[in-house]
């Protein structure tokens, strides 16, 4: 079973390989390595044999008994439970309210219209299992909201429009109708209703046609259009009622779904999945909990999961990158049994409160990634979408998705742009502590520029994309879905010599025995097969080699002995030809079928295998490479360069088709596959990570070398999620070949891994995204009879349209198989944009989105003037003017998680000392308002998100949990060392906003901004930590400020309690004056009496708003008129900054 080395000058095709088909730690690979395999080795011919066979038997028997162990506790007869059907309730009823003073009010009736229009001229209404809508009960919403908040929206059935009027002005961008909470209860409901059948199996999944939409109403809080929290309700009940013990919740609406994160953020039952425009808090809800650095508290930690997006114009490729590096991942550890979906349709090209650019094709792509999560048990339920066209459209493409329907091609897929990388990044490394299967390989990726990476690329990546018109989607009808190609006679290829031979003619036939065991068989359509022709062959084989094939027809045995010997593991019978015309030739008849649109995809059970068949010699028992046959064909019979994505996840490499397609652009070839640094068969370096191919085809030669064994699924989806499926997804394929070797299945004798059938069948799931779901699986190797014959049914059963099994992880992916796929990571950058998410050091802030290179990082000469700032009496002096970081918001650190932190490196400077007076006694000037953390008096920030930071989540008003109290500091002595100077300031990212957009979002409602963290730990404990926070730019209390007293404002006043001097503040609604919560908490007091929400600090002049929780830096009325009021007119105008040691006061 072992073969001969080569002289060094030997052809390709005659290279020194092991057999591919050897054990893996069989002692006679390197002892034996001087005999050929199929050359008569000197020992005895018949001694030879026994052994072989002996080895073969025990190793059959062994595997066996533990595949059989191993599968004992699977259920894979699922041909019975299979679920189909998907449900959809859409209700007249729900159109029955209005905004009775605004008809221009973007939620409106004609929402449902133009999504029921859609539905009806699609013939999708029909394909539907209709469910009518209940109305959900009390005790059902009390599973999420007060029974108080209950009532009182019972309430508004008997409201007159003024009254409606006055509540819905209580809450933010709400409107209310006498039929509103009616409308309500009824979409709650008609979730509800899904949920029951969904678990109650009566249906596969299902969509909730409905409104008002729900995700962001809270506990006893309307908002932002929403009543109640239909998905939240949804959640609640699946637990109560069906005794579901994880649910995942996924939200595409392009605002963030707030209500539902706060209802489960400490709770690590429920995943709550959001992906948003943000803009650094600019955007509506301008939540600081919407960022990235948001990821639960106490138990819930890690459950929540937000990605920003700081721009618009995302599109598809954002989206999808998005769940592939983050959600999917993260999913399979979870493990849901539920999956919902706030489904707001938004964010879709057109939208004019969106602004993005995503299309309905990528939705549907979402949607079908969602399919292979929770058994299939997926319920979408409609939040937003304001464009009437696009919502109908995206409607309706996700559910042609959940209803079977292949996904269409997209338009322009691309890559990631450099924001969305950033911003992947950051929840990425937020969620790494949480997460084992985030965990990246320890080898860091280099930072330096990407070589081949033009400027004219880079400046086309930072452009804004103008997306083209999307035209409209077309669904192909088919008449079949699946088609099947077998022949009995491939059986008439055999080995003459060796019984136990692993490539045997019963791997065939045990497959067809299963299929039709588990009804798969008649579910496909069985094609007709038929040779491969000459000219077909001749597309990927030379005449010579073809010719020399030929002839073994007619040979005798010993001639075909000694023909099969001259190549390398390959054995040769009187059919051989025949059969391996016929393999080749029942591929490219699945191929016509496929592109004919007959059937959609397709399984060809055919041998034997061909991807180690080189252009001219049979190879690793393979004669004619149907893969690249069949690829070759496709793109002959569709009459241009086809795009085509060859997938070869047998064990071994498949050296053959590298070889023929290594300089084509137009075939993309991806092989996963041990290689054991060299030492597995075929050998050599033909299957390294440094292989790319040639010429034009440069990139497009892509290899996972496994180093080892025990390669499972865990490795496989980690290689797909990080690395095959964004590649592929940029690529655009318009077919997808797999060479379907099952020879890294859990059992198989030769290659050692344990890749499960439901591991298979997930993998497939994923590829069935791409070329509008044109995907053929063509077998190849897999020498355990059960475990090839339950894969591949696997796999089968998923291309008939059926949800992928569950699949359970027993543990996170193997080091070794991480450095693998990061090393060919790292080797493909250069070629694939999507590949280009490194290890960023700037996190985005309220102005940048610039990716920050090693370069750029570097800490300044200390011999340099330029590049060395001191920091003297807390002012940081520059050629711009005087600026001073002054004191801010401490805010609760909970263990064990990442901030989002923008790091200035304080340290002892060991050449010389600068002193810095006592921050206990020096009060600090405020910096200029129109400056930004990004050019603070031209000094330009470098954010990261170092390993040591803590999450900056819960609200400032908290103390930091678990910290011990640390003694002021006397004196503070350093020096900025990494804060180089910029040569022209930067306007603040507010100055640069409309007034309009500024107070208005979803509608006017300003909350917690993103605050840029400026922080640095020193050494000992004699140094202190310290803050900088950008304020809110506006707040909704501000007409809460009244003017200010003629006698003026006295700084020097006492608190009217305690007589305190120290932190004093003063209310910005009496004028009284108290003491902060870091004295004796008078103010806190008064605010809880008064309900008075702004405060002006006596020690700094800083404002802070009780209710919004933060600083506000904002011109009390009009802010137009920003530029026409006189600073002392402004308040909290001196400080936009605030910088102080830890241990001193941060709010009132």
């Amino acid at each position: 079973m072992t073969s001969t080395g080569q002289d060094s000058t030997t052809t390709r095709q005659r290279r020194s390989r092991h057999n591919p088909h050897s054990p893996p730690h069989d002692s006679s690979v390197t002892s034996k390595r001087g005999a050929k395999k199929g050359a008569v080795l000197r020992s005895s011919p018949k001694l030879a044999e026994v052994k072989k066979k002996g080895r073969m038997k025990k190793l059959s028997q062994e595997t066996g008994q533990d595949l059989i162990a191993g599968l004992q506790g699977l259920d894979l007869n699922l041909e019975t439970k299979t679920l189909s059907g998907t449900g959809l309730v859409f209700d007249e009823q729900l159109n029955e309210f209005h905004c009775l003073w605004d008809d221009s009010f973007p939620e409106g009736p004609e929402r449902l219209h133009a999504i029921k229009e859609q539905l009806i001229q699609e013939g999708l209404l029909d394909r539907c299992v209709s469910f009518q809508a209940r109305f959900a009960e009390k005790e059902e919403l009390m599973l999420v909201h007060s029974l108080e908040y209950i009532d009182l929206m019972e309430t508004t059935q008997y409201m007159n429009e003024g009254e409606l009027r006055i509540l819905a002005d209580t809450y933010d961008s709400v409107y209310l109708h006498p039929n509103s909470y009616t409308c309500a209860c009824l979409a709650s409901g008609s979730v509800l209703r899904l949920v029951d059948a969904v678990l109650g199996a009566e249906i596969r999944n299902g969509m909730a046609i409905i409104r008002p939409p729900g995700h962001h109403a809270q506990h006893s809080l309307m908002d932002g259009y929403c009543m109640f929290n239909h998905v939240a309700v949804a959640a609640r009940y699946a637990q109560q009622k069906h005794g579901i013990q994880r649910v995942l919740i996924v939200d595409w609406d392009v605002h963030h779904g707030q209500g539902t994160q706060f209802t489960f953020d400490q709770d690590p039952s429920v995943l709550y999945f959001s992906i948003h425009r943000y803009e650094q808090g600019r955007f509506w809800p301008h939540l600081k909990a919407s960022n990235w650095s948001t990821t639960g508290f106490g138990q819930g930690q890690g459950y929540t999961i937000n990605v920003p997006w700081n721009q618009v114009g995302m599109r598809d490729a954002d989206y999808i990158a998005a769940f592939l590096q983050i959600l999917l991942p993260v999913t399979l550890e979870f493990q849901p049994q539920l999956v919902l979906v706030a489904a707001g349709f938004d964010a879709l090209q057109g939208d004019p409160k969106g602004e993005m650019a995503a299309t309905p094709a990528g939705f549907a792509q979402l949607t079908h990634l969602l399919m292979g999560l929770a058994g299939g048990r997926l319920i979408l339920s409609l939040e937003g979408g304001y464009n009437l066209r696009s919502l109908a459209e995206g409607v309706s493409a996700s559910l042609h998705t959940l209803l079977g329907d292949p996904c269409p091609l997209l338009e322009s897929p691309g890559a990631p742009c450099p924001s969305a990388q950033l911003s992947l990044s950051c929840t990425l490394e937020a969620l790494e502590p949480f997460w084992e299967v985030l965990v990246r390989s320890d080898e860091p990726l280099e930072e330096e520029g990407v070589e081949g990476s033009t400027a004219e690329e880079a400046e086309e990546e930072e452009r804004p994309w103008q997306p083209p018109v999307p035209p409209g989607l077309t669904w192909p009808v088919l008449q079949a879905r699946t088609g099947l190609v077998y022949d009995q006679r491939m059986m008439g290829h055999y080995n003459l010599w060796d019984n136990h031979h692993p490539e045997m003619p019963q791997r065939v036939s045990q497959i067809m025995c299963r299929l039709e065991e588990l009804g798969l068989a008649e579910r496909c359509l069985i094609l007709p097969t038929r040779p491969a022709t000459d000219a077909e062959l001749l597309t990927c084989h030379s005449a010579e080699y073809v010719g020399r094939l030929r002839a073994t027809e007619k040979m005798k045995t010993r001639e075909l002995h000694r023909e099969g010997a001259s190549f390398d593991s390959i054995y040769i019978c009187p059919s051989t030809f025949a059969c391996a015309k016929l393999a080749t030739g029942a591929t490219c008849c699945l191929v016509e079928a496929v592109l004919a649109g007959e059937v959609l995809n397709g399984v060809a059970v055919v041998r034997p295998p061909g991807h180690h068949a080189e252009q001219d010699a049979a190879c690793g028992f393979c004669f004619f490479n149907s893969v690249a046959v069949a690829a070759r064909h496709a793109q002959a019979i569709s009459g241009h360069a086809l795009r085509i994505l060859i997938v070869d996840w047998d064990i071994h490499h498949g050296n053959g088709t590298q070889h023929i397609f290594e300089e084509d652009p137009s075939i993309l070839y991806i092989s996963l596959h041990r290689y054991d640094h060299g030492t597995f068969f075929p050998m050599g370096d033909e299957g390294a990570s440094n292989q790319v191919g040639w010429a034009a085809g440069m990139g497009f030669t892509v290899n996972v070398a496994w180093n080892g064994p025990r390669m499972g699924d865990a490795e496989y989806l980690a290689a797909w999620h990080r690395l095959v499926l964004p590649i592929a997804y940029e690529f655009n394929p318009e077919l997808v070949l797999v060479s379907a070797g099952f020879d890294a299945a859990r059992g198989d004798p030769l290659g050692g891994c344990q890749l499960s059938p439901e591991g298979y069948a997930h993998l497939t799931h994923l590829l069935m995204g791409l070329a509008s779901g044109r995907i053929i699986l063509i077998l190849e190797g897999g020498y355990n009879l059960t475990s090839i014959s339950e894969s591949m049914a696997a796999c089968t059963r998923t291309l008939l349209g059926d949800p992928p099994p569950v699949l359970t992880l027993p543990r996170p992916p193997l080091s070794g198989a991480l450095a693998s796929i990061a090393e060919t990571i790292q080797v493909h950058r250069r070629y694939w944009r999507s590949l280009r998410v490194m290890k960023v050091k700037d996190k985005e802030g309220p102005s940048s989105s610039t990716l920050i290179t090693k370069e750029a990082l570097q800490p300044a000469n200390p011999g340099s003037a330029e590049g060395l700032t001191t920091l003297e009496g807390n002012i940081l002096d520059t050629s711009m003017g005087k600026t001073t970081l002054a004191s801010s918001v401490q805010e609760s650190t909970p263990p064990q998680t990442k901030s989002e932190a923008a790091v200035v490196e304080l340290t002892q400077d060991q050449s010389s000392e600068a002193a810095m007076p006592d921050p206990t006694t020096s009060e600090a000037a405020m910096p200029d308002p129109t400056t930004s953390e990004e050019a603070v008096g031209g000094a330009e920030l470098i954010q990261t998100c170092p390993p040591s930071c803590t999450d900056n989540q819960t609200p400032p008003a908290s103390p930091v949990q678990g910290a011990t109290p640390q003694s002021s500091p006397t004196k503070l002595t350093g020096i900025l060392r990494t804060l180089e100077l910029d040569n022209k300031a930067q306007g603040s990212p507010e100055s640069q906003i409309p007034g309009e957009e500024r107070l208005l979002g979803e509608a006017a409602g300003g909350q917690d901004v993103d605050d840029s963290v400026l922080m640095q730990v020193f050494g000992d404990t004699d140094q202190a930590m310290f803050y900088a926070v950008t304020p809110l730019p506006w707040c909704p209390h501000l007409a809460a400020v009244c003017p200010i007293p003629e006698a003026g404002l006295d700084v020097t006043q006492p608190c009217q309690d305690c007589g305190e001097f120290q932190e004093n503040w003063v209310c910005l609604s009496c004028y009284e004056v108290y003491c902060s919560r870091y004295v004796n908490a008078h103010m806190l007091q008064h605010h809880e009496a008064s309900g008075h929400p702004l405060v002006l600090s006596y020690v700094d002049l800083s404002t802070w708003c009780y209710q919004c929780q933060a600083y506000v830096h904002h011109q009390v009325g009009c802010p137009r008129c920003e530029e026409h009021r006189p600073p002392e007119q402004v308040w909290g105008g001196h400080a936009p900054l605030t910088l102080t040691p830890r241990t001193c006061s941060f709010s009132p």
